[in-house]
Formats: structure tokens, sequence, C-alpha cells
């Protein structure tokens, strides 16, 4: 009954694309040009979303020097214009209706791969920096993501204990010092496989203590999906 009032819904109003403007293609309010044009990551590390500079490479070198607490990462696009505009349309100007847009393309890409955790966990902010934005941009990817996929999503299990610094503030070196600590289980989880929300993965750093407080609670295997990854060149 839904998906029938959803087709005369978009019969009677039709969608367009969210960078162009033009006719959306199908369901998703994007056109066919504008999404062609999305910056895809291609032959990344399985295990940080990386691009990995040979085919021959199996992970990049920083995972099997210092493997990260997490075992993968699923990141449809790497974090460049207009994805980026994107994020931060929604992010910093409160375009929620780009979350599901967002939200279904990250679906697609972790239904491509395979992924099939046991529970859906948002990346968590402070209270504090969730008062004064008034969402959280982890939870607003999720939930497409969780519906399209059917996995229990849980935006309680994990808390942020303290207000830190943003990490995009600061430079690459000092974020894993600024996020140590950060976060705690609410409960104990019933659940041996997770997969962590998020919109932007830069170091990691955020994911990875994130990762660490969930496995030594019991959790066995952390994934990483985020809508973009970004490329650094150290």
């Amino acid at each position: 009954m839904y998906g029938w009032i959803k087709r005369v819904q978009r019969g009677l109003f039709p969608t367009t694309c969210v960078l162009c403007g033009c006719d959306a293609a199908g369901e998703l309010d994007l056109c066919t040009s504008c999404q062609a044009d999305l910056p895809r990551v291609l032959r990344p590390c399985p295990r940080c979303g990386l691009p990995l500079a040979t085919e021959a490479e199996n992970e990049c070198g920083a995972c099997v020097t210092e493997p990260p607490a997490f075992t993968r990462t699923l990141a449809p696009f790497r974090y460049e214009d207009p994805v980026k505009h994107l994020i931060h349309a929604l992010k910093f100007n409160q375009k929620l209706y780009v979350a599901r847009v967002l939200g279904e393309l990250m679906a697609e890409h972790c239904a491509q791969q395979g992924a099939r955790p046991d529970l859906i966990i948002p990346v968590p902010l402070h209270t504090g920096r969730l008062r004064a934005r008034g969402f959280n941009q982890a939870l607003e990817l999720a939930r497409p993501v969780a519906a399209r996929l059917r996995i229990p999503l849980n935006v309680r299990a994990c808390v942020r204990t303290r207000g830190t610094a943003a990490q995009s503030d600061l430079p690459a070196d000092q974020r894993a010092k600024n996020i140590k600590g950060a976060f705690k289980l609410s409960a104990p989880l019933r659940v041996r496989r997770v997969a962590l929300i998020d919109d932007v993965m830069t170091t990691g750093a955020t994911v990875d203590e994130l990762a660490r407080t969930l496995t030594a609670n019991g959790v066995e295997d952390v994934q990483v999906w985020v809508c973009a990854r970004a490329i650094l060149n150290y």
C-alpha cells in the first residue's frame, strides 16, 4: 500500500535533482548525469577505504603495519565535490532531505558489498554539539541505510562522554589524542557484528576509538560505513 502511494505522489509531484534542479531519475532525487559524476572510490583498501597504490595490494601499508580496531570500511565516494557540497548542505545548512539521498546511495553500495552486520550504530555527537546543531548527521544517514537493508538501528548504544574539539579543526596527528576515551556503552550489546555510520572519514581516529570501545566490550567485528572518504596527501 505504501509503495503504491509513493508512486502516485511521484507521478503528481515529480522530483528534482538536488544538485542541478533537473528532473530526477527514479526515486533518488538525482538526475542520471549528476549521479554519474559522483566521485567514486576506486580500488579501495578493504580495511580503511583509502585507494590502493597497485592492484597487487590486498591492504594498504598503514593497515598492514598498524591495523585499526575496525575490520572493514565501506565508503562509496571520495570527499570531493559534488558529494562534499551535499554533505555540507546537510551538516551545516540543515538540508535534512539530502540525508535520504546520500543514505540511499550508501545503502546501495553496502548491499552490493554483501555487508550484513547485526546492528547499525551512528557515531554519536556530544550532547552540547547535538543541542547546537539540532540533529546528528550520522543518525540521519543511518535511518535510510537501516531501512533499506533491514538491519536494526540503535541510537542509544553508545554515548559521547565529553565534548572535544572538532576533529576537522585539528591536524591529523592530533586527532587520535583528541578523541581518546570519548565514548562508552550505555548497556552491554548482545550482538557480534556492528556497523558504525558517519558522514566522512578522514584519518579514521573517531571510528577507531569507537571501535576500540565496542571490541573492549565484547563486539567481535566492527565495520565502518561512511558516505565519503577523504583522500589525504601525507
